[in-house]
């Protein structure tokens, strides 16, 4: 299993280069070409995702990519530090209405852009796990 670790500062400058690197990396690991679009839009949503949460929140921690590539599939974390209230929880300021319809928005985008999505969300931070299949490369005939 080979990983690259990526992280940058929260700011939206950085969000192209994490983009261009997951699918550098991705087409590396044998994801479909035809999906290569894919994974950069959805590797953009969720890096500008976490930047926006670091930044509303003040955190100055980097953003967190890891690029995973397994056997017969590669994956994309990508993960934030900036705590996350449950859903329904009383305690949440009543004007980050339009930042959880801005979250939701997000994820949405990236559930409809990838198949295999997981996401997890605490106090601690959060974690979205994007997954696409890859192809062997062909063995080549001697």
């Amino acid at each position: 299993m080979a990983t690259v670790e990526l992280r940058f500062s929260a700011l939206p400058e950085h969000v192209r280069t994490a983009r261009l690197v997951a699918a550098a990396v991705a087409r590396r690991a044998g994801v479909d070409e035809a999906v290569l679009d894919e994974v950069r839009l959805a590797v953009g949503e969720a890096c500008s995702r976490a930047v926006g949460l670091h930044r509303n929140v003040g955190i100055t921690a980097p953003v967190k990519v890891s690029l995973i590539e397994e056997e017969k599939q590669f994956s994309i974390e990508v993960g934030d530090e900036a705590p996350h209230a449950a859903p329904g929880d009383p305690s949440a300021a009543a004007g980050d209405d339009a930042e959880a319809e801005e979250d939701e928005m997000g994820l949405a985008v990236i559930s409809g852009l990838v198949d295999d999505v997981e996401v997890k969300a605490g106090q601690d931070g959060g974690l979205i796990r994007m997954t696409w299949p890859t192809t062997p490369p062909p063995v080549p005939i001697p």
